[in-house]
């Protein structure tokens, strides 16, 4: 248990049925282990990569007062930028040592989702940057439907149809987001992490992380271990919200990023959420009268939005207001 395991999920993407039932038990045995693995033979080319790190770097090296343009406390739906110490993920911590930068699924405003202000719903803000605009939409989309298969190869492990997740996933608030890591030597305080111990809160995770290094991952037995990057892969994790859904057979593992010394560390998350409405509830192969269900039923845009509240001030104090 100190290495994270490593699945080629080539075969998902082709007609052999063997092929991709050996990647779906690979995944599930990861899930209930880890709730944490790589994964490599992905679509996701190396020059799309190399195409965001150079966008991530130049917008974050942009003027503050350039970047809180679209300054993410001043919007209701949680998109653009968030500076320095915005989020505080270890309540026990000094609030985070990055910067970043969200965007979700566009909705104008004129969409009646957004005129009815409902919560997570809204059109992105992007910086006024040469084509950032259009390789973050696609880039968007592109994670989405990586995301979702590799949610379609964990149904059959948990006793769900094949499109169980694709039909929750219709108009998803699914996040990407940049980061910023500055230097640990920047720090405010010995104390201050790039990123505080924290499961996250959604159903599952895709993290790109270039070659500073930086995140740990804790095991089964308490111990913090190195997710050091690995060249063309992605880092998956499940989140609190696939946990409830799986009754915990699934694990949503604590992790926490170290800042590196003398360097700047940037990563790309995407967070694949389903549509607000969805009805988050134990799925039926996963209780039963000796295992029943352990978590009352929500929605995603509750769970969410009390878990945003827990990190972020701006949205407690937003939540007061309303």
């Amino acid at each position: 248990m100190n290495s994270l395991p490593i699945i080629n999920i080539a075969p998902l993407y082709q007609a052999d049925e063997q092929g991709w039932q050996s990647v779906a038990d690979a995944i599930d045995q990861a899930c209930r282990q880890w709730g944490f693995f790589y994964i490599k033979g992905h679509p996701i080319s190396a020059e799309r990569i190399g195409q965001l790190q150079a966008a991530a770097k130049a917008f974050f090296a942009q003027p503050l007062e350039h970047k809180l343009a679209i300054d993410i406390t001043q919007t209701r739906h949680h998109r653009g930028y968030g500076a320095i110490a915005t989020e505080q993920l270890d309540p026990s911590l000094p609030s985070d040592l990055k910067e970043t930068f969200d965007m979700g699924l566009h909705l104008p405003a004129d969409h009646p989702d957004v005129l009815a202000e409902k919560p997570l719903r809204g059109p992105n803000r992007h910086p006024h940057m040469a084509g950032w605009e259009s390789l973050m939409e696609q880039h968007y989309l592109d994670m989405q439907a990586l995301a979702q298969t590799l949610l379609r190869a964990m149904t059959v492990a948990l006793g769900i149809d094949r499109d169980f997740f694709d039909q929750r996933f219709e108009a998803p608030v699914s996040v990407l987001r940049m980061i910023h890591y500055p230097p640990r030597q920047t720090a405010t305080s010995a104390e201050q992490q790039g990123a505080g111990a924290h499961t996250d809160y959604g159903c599952i995770t895709l993290l790109y992380q270039d070659s500073a290094g930086g995140l740990q991952v804790r095991n089964v037995d308490g111990e913090w271990i190195d997710a050091p990057p690995i060249d063309g892969t992605f880092v998956v994790n499940l989140g609190d919200m696939m946990a409830r859904w799986s009754n915990d057979r699934y694990l949503s593992t604590p992790h926490r990023v170290i800042s590196p010394l003398g360097c700047d560390r940037y990563s790309m998350p995407f967070f694949a959420e389903p549509h607000p409405d969805t009805r988050i509830e134990c799925l039926p192969g996963c209780q039963s009268a000796e295992q029943p269900a352990k978590y009352p039923a929500t929605t995603c845009a509750e769970f969410l939005l009390s878990r945003f509240a827990d990190t972020y001030a701006y949205r407690r104090e937003l939540d007061e207001a309303i």
